[in-house]
């Protein structure tokens, strides 16, 4: 597959995505991004741990910027958002592979448990219809 291919595919499979399933994707990258920052830490890139450590952040500041506050378990999700949030920053700022860490575990945990409710949603008949905390989600 050429990379015009790959980028054809990828651009089509964002397009055709669900919201839900759009999310998920957004966890993806936020981790991805985080990998790629902790090889960049253990190789003293500093130029590319930052860069990736602020796409992770921007993702998570987009998260929380779309939470709707009607849905009481928002608050939630707010504060985890923040933690992560202030996290990314202090790996970022001390190039902390530990730190970072920490806040990839918990941008996983909450991926996978957002499977875990696509799952459940779609056994239940309820494909779609996920009661999003998030209102771009």
């Amino acid at each position: 597959m050429t990379a015009a291919m790959a980028n054809v595919y990828k651009s089509n499979s964002i397009n055709t995505a669900s919201p839900a399933e759009l999310t998920l994707m957004l966890y993806d990258g936020a981790i991805k991004f985080c990998n790629i920052a902790l090889g960049a830490i253990e190789s003293n890139d500093v130029q590319k741990a930052n860069t990736n450590i602020i796409k992770a952040e921007n993702i998570i500041t987009e998260f929380r910027a779309t939470l709707d506050f009607k849905y009481p378990v928002a608050k939630d999700f707010d504060r985890v958002y923040d933690w992560i949030y202030r996290r990314l920053v202090e790996a970022n700022m001390h190039k902390d592979a530990e730190v970072l860490e920490d806040a990839t575990r918990l941008i996983r945990e909450m991926r996978d448990t957002w499977k875990e409710v696509m799952k459940l949603s779609r056994s239940s008949g309820g494909e779609g219809q996920i009661k999003y905390v998030s209102a771009g989600a």
